[in-house]
């Protein structure tokens, strides 16, 4: 797969985005068959060859040098261009921040579609040209580079903080739940946008939880509700308030049309190739994911007997948990505006968090720090990127701050400081009491 986005002085843009397989079409005159998908769709078929082929050539050019890494970039004065070999022989493309934007839309592809090698199995090129087609024709519009920055290279996963017990009642929540619906393989429980717990294998995760607050939740999001006593009226089962509703599936229960056909995805694709279901259930601020084989049919009584199991519980945790935090935040006491600003990514367990970003969704990276300062973050992480060792970098902007990137056992911390008649030696010591307090002084370097 590749692609060419314009290099404007501000607002980069995608000009090309293609895939193609160069074993296909070798003999003069087939070249056309090697694309098996091209966006923008109307452009002249001649310049889709020509820029395959280009894309082709470079890559056959560099594997001179180092067989087993060709390039990944090309840089012109008006455009880049950024290569990426998803499968064998299939290539997509980019680099640092955009490089990740293009591997992520790979994996988004695979989530939903399983591998271009299984539609190649099942149907061939004329089946996987139409679910390239299908899939990339809506997705590529919802891709928005201008917003893409740092959290995008990372792919991490914002961790809901609890207390053990709170946690307790989760862990036996889900327990219940797969030991009463056995057709149940997989469960994952959100709360505020942020996980608490999951059964699926990491990188599975790491692009469901992307799908789900990019996409899924912002197009169902509601009003939140504080505590049991609300404003809206519960539907109730027994003897207890029911918040929950489906927001993959039957929008209505009772609708006698209602349709019971859930997305399917795709997880373990490098070991048992699993299609699953995908029901995503939520009640108040806590929506839970439950992940069925495709191979078994869902019908409107297994629904229903979800709903009325669910839906009590899930409603009741996810009040508890709304309570639990407010606690937590008042034995904090009121927030204070810090003197620094972090961003924090653990390679370990994919778990980030940025006190740095206001909102980040797949349209808007809105930061409380300016984007030269951004800048710098993706340089110290690129530099972090070409060696394996613990490393410290710290930078005096040209402004009155200054920016200090730390790696160190697969963990990685990027702190701002508004600090302006400060020396290095304060610098360091200011950074050393962000992680005492923050991180508990998890493994940094002194």
């Amino acid at each position: 797969m590749a692609s060419g986005m314009q290099e404007k002085q501000y607002t980069p843009s995608l000009l090309s985005f293609f895939v193609y397989n160069p074993s296909f079409g070798s003999r003069e005159g087939e070249e056309e068959k090697k694309i098996l998908f091209y966006h923008p769709s109307e452009v002249e078929k001649n310049e889709k060859i020509r820029n395959v082929g280009l894309c082709e050539a470079i890559v056959q050019f560099t594997r001179t040098f180092c067989p087993t890494k060709p390039a990944k970039s090309l840089h012109t004065q008006k455009n880049r261009q950024f290569f990426f070999e998803a499968e064998d022989s299939f290539w997509i493309v980019m680099d640092t921040v955009y490089g990740a934007v293009l591997r992520e839309c790979y994996s988004m592809y695979k989530l939903f579609n399983g591998t271009f090698g299984r539609a190649m199995e099942a149907g061939g090129v004329e089946l996987l040209m139409q679910k390239l087609d299908k899939f990339f024709y809506r997705y590529l519009q919802t891709l928005h580079l201008q917003s893409c920055d740092l959290l995008d290279v990372f792919g991490g996963i914002a961790f809901f903080p609890l207390d053990k017990m709170t946690y307790l009642k989760i862990q036996s929540f889900v327990n219940r739940v797969e030991e009463s619906l056995s057709l149940i393989k997989y469960t994952a429980f959100l709360y505020n946008d942020q996980l608490i717990w999951s059964g699926l294998e990491q990188d599975d995760m790491r692009i469901l939880y992307k799908y789900l607050t990019t996409s899924l939740f912002p197009r169902h999001s509601e009003p939140e509700l504080a505590g049991r006593d609300s404003p809206l009226r519960p539907e109730v089962a027994g003897n207890l308030l029911h918040y929950g509703r489906f927001l993959t599936g039957p929008a209505n229960l009772k609708d006698p049309e209602a349709k019971f056909r859930f997305p399917r995805i795709f997880v373990n694709t490098e070991d048992s190739y699993e299609e699953l279901h995908l029901i995503v259930y939520k009640a108040m601020s806590a929506a839970v994911c439950f992940m069925i084989s495709a191979s078994v049919e869902l019908t409107r009584e297994f629904c229903e007997q979800l709903d009325g199991l669910v839906g009590p519980q899930l409603t009741l945790l996810a009040s508890d948990i709304c309570e639990q935090y407010n606690v937590n935040r008042r034995i904090s006491g009121p927030d204070k505006e810090p003197q620094f600003k972090f961003i924090y990514f653990n390679h370990m367990n994919l778990a980030e968090k940025s006190t740095i970003h206001m909102r980040k969704t797949a349209s808007v990276s809105l930061t409380s720090v300016h984007p030269d300062l951004m800048k710098i973050l993706g340089d110290i992480n690129c530099d972090f990127a070409r060696v394996d060792e613990d490393e410290e970098i710290i930078v005096k902007a040209m402004t009155d701050y200054w920016v200090v990137g730390k790696k160190s056992d697969q963990r990685e911390l990027y702190v701002i400081l508004n600090q302006k008649n400060a020396n290095l030696i304060e610098v360091n010591e200011e950074v050393k009491r962000l992680c005492a307090t923050q991180f508990n002084n998890i493994f940094f370097l002194d």
